[in-house]
């Protein structure tokens, strides 16, 4: 697709710098008089002529591409990429030929691309992981249906299983702190006299208890907030913002429990195991397996069709 779009622009080029230089041409003394501009005819040349001379100019900005896109020494490598062109351009329209080309189009993509991306998922890092060369015989037997030990079907839940392994395994080096030091917060916080835990683990502590009604999870809310990590990081605040507007259970699962037990009027201080947040997720400034801070103040119910709970 990027060579056709170079050679698209290429023709564009040459086609607007021959018109340009059509339309330098000087008009005659009495076209200028009579106002009138007088078309400027094209160089004639025979279509075999004409043939060539687009074949030629399509290859412009080609070197450049192969070097820069493709990652090909021109240098010393250009006489590949001409047999490889000339084999192509003489069997243009044999079955056989389109799929070897596709072949190899598939070979660069997997073994080279694709690989890369997939060792960069499961280290994080520039690191070699996958076996290339087995990789290469899992890829290779299951399209020739021979030496494979399973289905591909089997394989796919061979893979899946491993991958989200590798996933937690990763995070949990990566990240294992982040919920050590969550869990030793909430367990400390859980200690102090105002502070309440549910049955989720969701603890809260009453700073303006109001007297509105309490929104049901449907329910549309207008509250102003400040988000901070357990080391006092702020996140996100709408302090010096306007107010947010969200519905109820569109948040995050701490936010939502905590938004149906809170009365309009309300400011609570809410303390967010990462389960109920961001779990395993990172946002911004929060990392996997964060635990969090909200200071809430419930302003109102915007959608008065929704129904709300008593008091």
């Amino acid at each position: 697709m990027k060579i056709r779009i170079l050679f698209t622009l290429a023709l564009a080029l040459c086609l607007s710098a021959h018109a340009t230089a059509a339309s330098k041409k000087k008009t005659s003394k009495k076209a200028a008089k009579e106002v009138k501009a007088e078309a400027a005819k094209p160089d004639t040349v025979s279509t075999k002529d004409f043939s060539f001379a687009m074949g030629a100019a399509q290859t412009k900005g080609l070197k450049t591409f192969l070097q820069i896109n493709a990652g090909i020494d021109t240098a010393q490598y250009m006489n590949d990429f001409i047999r490889g062109l000339k084999d192509m351009a003489s069997k243009l329209e044999d079955p056989s030929m389109k799929a070897y080309a596709m072949g190899t189009q598939i070979a660069q993509q997997v073994f080279l691309d694709f690989s890369k991306r997939l060792n960069q998922e499961i280290t994080g890092k520039d690191t070699t992981f996958i076996d290339l060369e087995l990789y290469k015989k899992g890829f290779i037997a299951a399209l020739e249906n021979k030496d494979l030990p399973y289905t591909t079907d089997s394989a796919g839940h061979i893979v899946e299983k491993q991958m989200a392994f590798y996933h937690k395994e990763r995070l949990e080096k990566e990240f294992g702190q982040n919920r050590k030091d969550g869990e030793d917060f909430l367990a400390e916080n859980a200690k102090l006299k105002d502070v309440k835990t549910t049955a989720s683990g969701l603890q809260y502590k009453v700073i303006t208890q109001g007297n509105g009604p309490i929104p049901a999870k449907d329910a549309t809310v207008k509250v102003n907030y400040k988000g901070t990590l357990i080391d006092g990081t702020v996140f996100d605040t709408t302090e010096g913002k306007s107010p947010f507007q969200t519905n109820v259970n569109h948040v995050i699962k701490g936010w939502t429990e905590a938004l149906t037990m809170m009365p309009v009027g309300s400011k609570w201080e809410v303390y967010i195991p990462y389960q109920l947040a961001y779990g395993e997720r990172e946002a911004g400034k929060i990392k996997p397996f964060s635990a969090l801070i909200f200071t809430i103040e419930l302003l109102e119910i915007v959608d008065t069709t929704q129904a709300a709970k008593k008091k």
